[in-house]
């Protein structure tokens, strides 16, 4: 991956550029930190950091990480998709409310969704499946339609657990 070259605008000597360069380096180091203790958006990081810095070096410095692949929104998609699937029953719809609200690009979590359609598919009746089965003992069965259709679960998703439920009985 080609590195980009640190701006040097005009400057008139030696002593100039180097203190920008100091500057880029301490908005750089900062960035990290905050990037390296947990997976963060683009938009988490121009959030925490608004008004800090310099805007032409925070720019920079934002560009240049995501040339670097430190600052990722498509690879933040996938590990919070999986982490999702992994620990919580959750709508697709539930999911991606969630990636909007940290501040990731609509078309990237539409390309994600349509390029793992099938596999988000089946976590959702799967989810749907579990949580009807959950709450079946405790309310009856048409207001555990009511809860998924008010989490967001397609209706497929809730007449398949419905189906799955009412099979084993």
């Amino acid at each position: 991956m080609e590195q980009k070259e640190i701006k040097y605008l005009n400057f008139t000597n030696d002593e100039e550029k180097l203190k920008r360069l100091e500057e880029v380096d301490k908005v750089k180091s900062r960035v990290l930190k905050y990037i390296v203790y947990k997976k963060r958006t683009e938009n988490d990081i121009r959030n925490k950091f608004k008004n800090e810095f310099d805007n032409d070096i925070f720019e920079e410095v934002i560009e240049n990480l995501k040339d670097l692949g430190y600052i990722n929104d498509e690879s933040y998609i996938d590990r919070a998709v999986n982490e999702y699937m992994s620990l919580k029953n959750m709508s697709l719809k539930e999911i991606k409310y969630k990636l909007l609200s940290k501040g990731i690009n609509n078309n990237l979590i539409e390309d994600y969704f349509s390029n793992n359609y099938d596999q988000l598919l089946e976590y959702e009746i799967k989810s749907a499946e579990n949580l009807y089965l959950k709450k079946i003992s405790t309310i009856e069965e048409n207001e555990v339609k009511l809860f998924l259709r008010k989490k967001g679960y397609m209706e497929d998703s809730i007449k398949n657990a419905e189906y799955i439920y009412t099979r084993n009985k």
